[in-house]
């Protein structure tokens, strides 16, 4: 789940290049960038960095114990 702070920051990135005389467009804008954002970061089905570093630990781990079971079988059918 992509966090609010993270979409906030962004659109208050992009705010500062939209003029101050353009006030109610910079609010008009900010709200509905903020909407555009979210659902299109949402459908992206983006991972945070946490959730990313836990998958790939599992997947080393994983990696690990496939690599010995196949050493295992390996040895097997050499001692056959």
């Amino acid at each position: 789940m992509i966090k609010a702070e993270v979409v906030e920051d962004i659109v208050n990135k992009v705010d500062q290049f939209i003029p101050e005389d353009l006030k109610t467009m910079r609010q008009e804008f900010k709200q509905n960038m903020k909407a555009v954002l979210t659902a299109s970061l949402q459908k992206a089905d983006l991972v945070t960095r946490e959730e990313f570093d836990v998958q790939k630990a599992v997947l080393a781990k994983t990696r690990a114990k496939l690599e010995a079971l196949e050493k295992q079988l390996d040895d097997m059918k050499l001692a056959e």
